[in-house]
């Protein structure tokens, strides 16, 4: 069983109200986690505005994910977990949920990447756009030929081989679009972001976030959980290392599913989170597993194993 965290960008408006009324121990967390935060996570739950700022939403999803994980674990106590994968914000619900991070600490460290993200997203205006079907080289050589030191334009994340986002402010995201349109078999997509995450744009979120995670105790996973960032498996050793550079380097999530199937031989993934973003990369990587989101308590009651 491999499980598979949300990242920014799956929350809705509504997310999580049926497991707040219907699973105690999902409300236990929500509960506990607006203690942390100083906030009431049920009412961010229902605000739509909230949900798209960077310093509400990161919390929310990772409150979500792991409250989801924590009624997950409590339906299915002999669950076997082979291992698990966050999509950049999500590696915070992975990790708390495999124990390398306790679930305060862990919370007050997230919400500080939050607001340290969100500093950073109102000082500088940026843009990202999925591309489908990328050429990868010709993107490579775009991109060397536009991006500057004042307006930095790049791959942010690798989804799966069918996608790949590119960030960056929105001059240089824009020159990039206009040089890659009509290039091919290639679709370029707009997201509604709040900023060009995983870019060099959040230089000064990873270092504030590195001293800020010198001050956390860490552990090793109780199960396997594999960096966006290196595309090897967390460790007390490396966690603090790699979590503040996560902010502004890329993503590999595909290729992070790619080494957990291989390394586990996982026939079955189950997303915790808002909608199944990370299903439909994970079936465009292996069509063969089984896949089953859990984003609802009615989904939760249903699962097969």
């Amino acid at each position: 069983m491999g499980l598979l965290f949300s990242g920014q960008g799956a929350q809705v408006a509504q997310m999580g109200l049926d497991f707040y009324e219907k699973a105690p121990v999902f409300k236990q967390v929500i509960n506990q986690a607006s203690k942390i935060c100083g906030f009431d996570l049920v009412e961010c739950f229902q605000d739509s505005e909230k949900l798209k700022q960077t310093r509400f939403v990161q919390p929310a999803l990772c409150a979500f994910s792991y409250g989801v994980y924590a009624t997950l674990k409590e339906m299915y106590s002999d669950l076997e977990i082979a291992g698990g994968i966050g999509l950049s914000l999500g590696e915070y619900p992975a990790l708390i949920a495999s124990g390398a991070l306790g679930f305060e600490e862990g919370m007050k460290l997230l919400q500080k990447r939050a607001a340290f993200m969100q500093d950073d997203c109102d000082q500088c205006q940026s843009a990202m756009v999925a591309i489908l079907n990328p050429d990868l080289d010709l993107i490579e050589k775009v991109q060397a030929e536009v991006s500057t030191s004042q307006n930095p334009v790049g791959i942010a994340n690798y989804n799966s081989p069918k996608q790949v986002v590119v960030g960056g402010t929105v001059k240089a995201v824009k020159l990039l679009s206009d040089k890659l349109t009509g290039q091919g078999r290639m679709r370029l997509v707009s997201l509604k972001v709040n900023g060009a995450f995983h870019t060099p744009l959040f230089a000064k979120s990873a270092k504030r976030l590195k001293q800020e995670i010198s001050k956390v105790t860490v552990k090793n996973p109780a199960f396997p959980v594999v960096s966006n960032t290196d595309q090897v498996l967390f460790t007390k050793d490396n966690i603090a290392d790699i979590l503040p550079r996560q902010v502004m380097n890329p993503t590999h999530f595909g290729g992070c599913v790619q080494k957990l199937s291989n390394d586990a031989a996982i026939e079955n993934w189950i997303e915790l989170g808002p909608g199944d973003t990370l299903l439909k990369f994970v079936k465009q990587i292996d069509r063969k597993t089984k896949r089953q989101a859990v984003d609802t308590y009615a989904k939760l009651s249903e699962l097969s194993f």
